[in-house]
This record gives structure tokens, sequence and C-alpha cells, in this order.
């Protein structure tokens, strides 16, 4: 179907010119088309995906949750304090609260969600607002953008840790995680802290049940990305004439989610100002998924400038915490 069109915007004019200028610049591609995929979590794509958390073919949250669950005592141990924390893609927050309530029985705590989308954000603020001695300030900002606002309000001897959870960090290229961590070292002082949470490699055929489930859901968050165009940029995507579409790249040892093309067709984008031609099962790039292995996460903080202060491993579904303080 043609999904209606919907005048109201739903992100400021600054946030909305950077959609339809990503949006030109990734379809406009001679080669692979692609949309970045933070463009997945609006606020139907940050639902469907708080659904994907709940699959169980989806392990990577659980796993997730295990270890922060088990661990979190162990972490801020470790922490010097006062120390205030920010997360960068905070979504809803619901991992975070073992952190936050742990920290809450040595100090009060101001936390800093930063998230681009504002329903996970007033998510977040529901689900975490009820912890006692926690004060919340949400961003919606863009991850560095946002982090620069929360290093320049604390005080003088407050250190700062960043959580960066979910296998976040999985959606960049190796090259580009490992420049990402350098940039948020360059943000943090030397004794601050990054909790970077990673997924690590397991069998192909669970990875590829884990985003492609018998029940649609992921094929519907991935969908909904070509509906939010048309509802943002005025765009006339056919929404059933394209398919979600899961591969394995063996060599760069990553998932990658595509919207593939059933069959010739136009796209008119208003918002962007152009018109999108697509060749029958030609694809959209719209995710990429690495995965990692411990000791190669090591070294990527090392490289940014981190040392790695301890390491926590699920079993059940391999995954990895990681805390690095910046030198």
């Amino acid at each position: 179907m043609i999904l209606p069109r919907i005048s109201t915007r739903l992100l400021s004019p600054e946030l909305l010119a950077n959609f339809a200028s990503d949006v030109r610049a990734g379809l406009g591609k001679a080669g692979q088309k692609e949309l970045s995929s933070q463009y997945l979590y609006d606020e139907i794509g940050s639902a469907l995906f708080d659904v994907i958390c709940l699959l169980p073919e989806y392990g990577l949250t659980q796993a997730d949750a295990r270890l922060l669950r088990r661990f979190s005592p162990e972490i801020i141990s470790r922490l010097p304090r006062p120390v205030i924390i920010a997360e960068l893609g905070s979504g809803s927050g619901q991992k975070t609260k073992w952190l936050l309530e742990e920290l809450a029985r040595r100090q009060a705590v101001h936390y800093y969600p930063i998230d681009i989308s504002g329903a996970a954000l007033d998510r977040c603020h529901q689900e975490l607002s009820q912890v006692e001695c926690v004060s919340i300030q949400a961003f919606k900002r863009a991850y560095l953008e946002g982090l620069l606002e929360v290093a320049a309000r604390r005080n003088g001897d407050e250190r700062l840790l960043v959580l960066f959870l979910g296998s976040t960090i999985g959606n960049f290229t190796r090259v580009a995680g490992e420049s990402f961590l350098g940039e948020v070292r360059k943000i943090l002082r030397p004794g601050d802290a990054l909790l970077l949470s990673s997924d690590l490699e397991k069998p192909i055929s669970q990875l590829l049940l884990a985003y492609d489930d018998p029940a649609g859901v992921t094929a519907a968050f991935n969908k909904n990305l070509l509906a939010r165009i048309n509802r943002e940029l005025d765009a006339d995507f056919r929404v059933d004439q394209f398919a979600h579409e899961v591969r394995w790249d063996d060599a760069e040892r990553r998932i990658e989610m595509h919207l593939r093309s059933l069959c010739e067709q136009t796209v008119d984008i208003a918002g962007s100002e152009m018109k999108v031609t697509f060749r029958s099962g030609e694809t959209i790039w719209t995710e990429s998924s690495l995965r990692f292995n411990p000791a190669e996460l090591t070294g990527m903080g090392e490289r940014a400038g981190y040392r790695c202060e301890a390491q926590w491993l699920d079993e059940d579904w391999p995954f990895a915490q990681s805390l690095f303080f910046a030198v």
C-alpha cells in the first residue's frame, strides 16, 4: 500500500534538514544505495525495537542485561567518585537501571541520557524517574554533540562515566568504530570511564535468525524506515514493494540488513528534492552489525586512548561488557 502523507514534522527543522540531506546522499549513490541506521529509530521504530528486544531469537539484549544485573556492583566499585553518567543512545534506559541503583547507594546520581529519538527519551524518563537519588536530564542530540554538553556541565571534581550499551559500536565499520571511540576520548579527561557493550562471534545461523525473526518484527522495524521517509519527507514509497533481507558478510564478520525492491520502480522524495529509480532486486543497505572477539575489543580501546580495566563475558549468548578508563 501507499502510506498517506503526514504533514506533521516529527523532527526539529535542523534535524529534518539533516535527515533530508542524508537520504539524498545515501539514495543518490551510484553503487550500493544506503540509509543510516540512526534513522530506524523514530517513535514507531523505537517501539518496534523494544519488541525485538523481547524476542527469544534476539539474545543480544538479554545478554547485555544479564551482565549489567550481575556485575553492576563490581562495575560501580571500580569507579572513582563522585561520578556522573552519560548514556549514548539510551533508548528506554531499562538496562541502565541496575547501574543507577547501585551508584545511588553510594552518592546522589546525575544521569544524562542522549538519544535522537524523543520517544525513547520519554520512555527512559518514565522507566528511571522513580529510582531514588537519581536526577535525569535528557539531551535530544547526536552522540558527540550531547556528550560535549554533558562534559561542559560537570563540576571540577566529578568523573564522567559514558555508557555505550546494546552493542551499538557494531553499527560502525571497524575503522569508524575505533575512530568514534577516539572522538569520545577527546571529550573525556584522564580517569573518566567508558562502559562498552559488544556482541561477540557466534554461529551464523543463530545471528541470521536474530535479525529475521519468524514473527516478522524485525522486518517491520526495517520497513518502517521507508514509511518514516514517507511521513517526514513527503515521499511516496510503496512499502509493500520492498522486502526485508538479512545477509552475513564473512570477510567483515557482520550482519547486514537490506530492503530489496520487488520490482522496477521510481520513488519521489519531495523533502529531499529527488526522484530515485530502483531496479528489481536492487537493495537499500540500512544497517550493519559487526561481531567481535574479546581481545579485539581490548585492542580497539587501547588504540583509541583507553586502558581496559575489566571485561565481563556472557556465555549463554556470547557478549562482552568492557570497562575502559581514559589515559
